[in-house]
This record gives C-alpha cells, structure tokens and sequence, in this order.
C-alpha cells in the first residue's frame, strides 16, 4: 500500500505539485492519474451518492473527455466504475486534498459526503455564476502572483481577483498584463478560476490603475556642494553633464512595504528574503516577494530583489526590472530632471530597478537602450553610488558583459 502523502496540504499547491511538468489534457490526466493513485492509501472507504463503498484503484484509458475513473467494490463483493469526480469525501478524511485538487482541475465542486438532491451531477463546464466572463473575447488580466502555471490576477478595471490557469506562464512576472483567449470559468470554493491560452503579455503600468508613488521634496542639490569644487574647475568626464545642469531639486521617493514595522527591524521581509536566498532556499525567497507584490505591485524593492533572483537568466529578469521601473516612472512624468539622491534610502528601491533593466539591457546587446538607462541613472543619482560610470564605457563601446563568475 502507498503512504498517505501531505493529508493536510492545500488541494491547488498539490495541484501545481501534480502537473509541474504536464501539458495539455492527456499528459495531465497522466500526472494526475499516478500522482493521485500514489497519495492515496488504497483501498480506502468512501462514498458513492451516499453509499459506502471501498475505493480499490484508480484508471485512466486515455479518453479525456471521460477522465480519471475510481474502481469500487460493495460489501457484497460486487465492483463498480464511477468518475473519480463522484467520489465523496468528507473534508477532514485522508486523501481528501488528492479528490479536491482533480475536481480543482476539472471545475468542479468535490461531491458532497452527504446524499445527493435530485438534481444532476454538475458537468466539467462549471462557471462563476456573477460577472460572468464572455469566453469569446480575449480577457485581459493584471498579474499579481505567479505560481508554476497558475497566476493570480486582477481583472483590468476591476476589484475582482482571479486565478488563471495555463500551459506556461514562462517569463510572466507580476505587474504585467496579459492576454487570455479563455476556454472555462468556474468557481472553487467560493473563488473565481479561468483556464485558456495566453496570446500576449505586455508592461503597461497607467493600466494597473495605481496610485503613483509620493515624491518627498528635500530641498535643492547642488553640484558644487555635492562634488566639493567649483563648476569652473576641472573634473571627470562623466560628471559634467550633472554640472552642466546647475542645482536641481531633490526628492525622495516614498518606498511601499507591505507588512514591514519600522520600530522592529527583524520585520523586514526584504532582509527575510535576502536570507533565505544566501541560504539557497530560492523559492521560499521568491514566495515572500511574490507575497509583497499581491499585496501591493508598488513594492520596488521586490520587483527589484525578484530580477536579482532570475538574473542569471536576463530575458527574464528584465521583466521584473521593468514593471518596477514603468512603477516608479508615474510618480516622475516625462519631463523630471530632478535628483532621487542614492543617501536618501527611500529611492534605492526605484534605482535598483533602473540598474538592474540596465544591466539586461547590456546582457542582451541592447547596447543604445542600455546606455540611455545608464546616462538616465547618472542624471538621478550624480554622486553615483552604485558605480554607474564604470559601466557606460563598456557599453557605450558595445562590449559584450562578462560574468565575474565565468
């Protein structure tokens, strides 16, 4: 017999388990099929429209419109087949999460433990009932959280929150918007899911219908203070365009961190974060960034520690750079010529963001693009902290980055 697996685990994280590497219907009717016969200790008492029966095994013949099927034996001896969806199950029982994450899957309801009311067994084509979604648009989508192949979004325009499910969700990051030619709506315990393909994935951040970041005044930066000479005495090369400019205004950009105590500084989920990935424990990582951004996409700093985390592969990173950057730009408008000083700490968020799309940019032979966000750094920050101005030769000379560790 099979040892029962995770009893208690959440039915839609063991079904992101289940079909981490399944596509399409077969192959995760496949998945489902032996991830399913394996968590469960078989055989096992359960219910069939409210008579006891005794689950021995579960089959798959490969017809997806039929679906996985439950073998069942009666006191009498004799056997039964029945969807597995007919299955019942109280929710406390061991092998429940195994029975409601394939009716997850199915968009259905996992069938009551009690008996049955007349009415007839709701099919796959399950929908949400409110707001109903029309199938037959494209339905366009904020990401708030991804997961595997399930994404967490917001409908555009709306409050609504709801779970996408797809074949890939490759290179979405939250803060984007995407796309859907939707095949199936349903509710699962009181919660809206939608399946289908999607067709396009884009930045677009006046879409996500956010209140821009707040920019503090502090007072006027003034180059022949900052750099401690006179504008008329020589200097390095890359600080002249700063100087050029004369004093400008300073500001402070307000920094947004969901669950953060500023009087307790082991509250930082940020630092929690940094941790966990010193420690190589990338995806618990990942999960409290991710939790941050659900919370609030204006969270900076995570979209800027979660392209650390894909930096090593830049055609991915560069996404989360750039929702944080596209973020940080609507607090700025198209004319700002201010200074968001690196000492004021509020900023580094933003500016991390702008160096690590920078980067990408490099990375990916962007060389123009690349040296625009540089000079645009430089512009903001003149006392350079982050070291920009060792970078621009390199790129203004359209050498290829070299990795430290290569």
């Amino acid at each position: 017999m099979a040892t029962q697996r995770k009893p208690s685990l959440d039915p839609e994280t063991l079904l992101d388990e289940i079909l981490i590497d399944a596509y399409g219907d077969d192959e995760q009717l496949c998945a489902l099929h032996a991830g399913i016969e394996d968590g469960l200790d078989l055989p096992m008492a359960v219910h069939v429209i409210g008579e006891p029966l005794s689950l021995i095994a579960i089959d798959y013949d490969g017809n997806a419109r039929r679906g996985l099927m439950a073998r069942c034996r009666g006191a009498d001896g004799t056997e039964h087949r029945v969807a597995l969806a007919d299955i019942q199950l109280a929710p406390d029982a061991a092998g429940y999460a195994y029975l409601a994450a394939y009716c997850c899957w199915l968009g259905v309801q996992p069938a009551s433990p009690r008996p049955r009311r007349a009415a007839g067994r709701r099919g796959r084509h399950h929908t949400a009932g409110e707001e109903e979604i029309d199938l037959a648009k494209p339905v366009d989508l904020i990401v708030l959280a991804v997961k595997q192949r399930a994404a967490r979004c917001r409908l555009i325009g709306s409050t609504r929150v709801i779970t996408l499910r797809t074949a890939s969700l490759l290179g979405v990051v939250p803060g984007q918007v995407i796309s859907v030619q939707a095949n199936k709506h349903w509710r699962f315990n009181g919660h809206p899911y939608l399946s289908g393909q999607m067709t396009s994935s884009r930045i677009d951040a006046l879409a996500l219908g956010l209140t821009p970041l707040a920019l503090n005044a502090f007072g006027a930066w003034d180059p022949a203070d900052a750099y401690g000479v006179e504008v008329d005495e020589p200097v390095e090369e890359w600080a002249r365009p700063m100087i050029a400019r004369g004093p400008r205004p300073m500001f402070e950009m307000e920094q947004v961190l969901p669950g953060h105590n500023p009087d307790d500084f082991d509250s930082d989920p940020i630092l929690e974060a940094n941790d966990l990935k010193e420690a190589g424990d990338t995806e618990a990582a990942q999960d409290i960034l991710t939790r941050l951004l659900e919370a609030d996409l204006r969270c900076l700093d995570a979209h800027a520690h979660l392209g650390n985390l894909f930096f090593h592969r830049p055609d991915w990173a560069i996404n989360h750079y750039e929702v944080g950057v596209r973020i940080g730009e609507l607090s700025l408008g198209p004319d700002f010529d201010g200074v968001l000083a690196w000492s004021l700490i509020d900023n580094r968020p933003f500016l991390r963001c702008m160096q690590g799309y920078g980067l990408c940019l490099w990375r990916l032979h962007r060389w123009e693009e690349a040296e625009h966000v540089f000079e645009r750094i430089l512009l903001m920050n003149p006392l350079d902290n982050q070291g920009i101005r060792f970078l621009l030769p390199a790129v203004r000379g359209h050498e290829a980055w070299v990795d430290d560790e290569d």
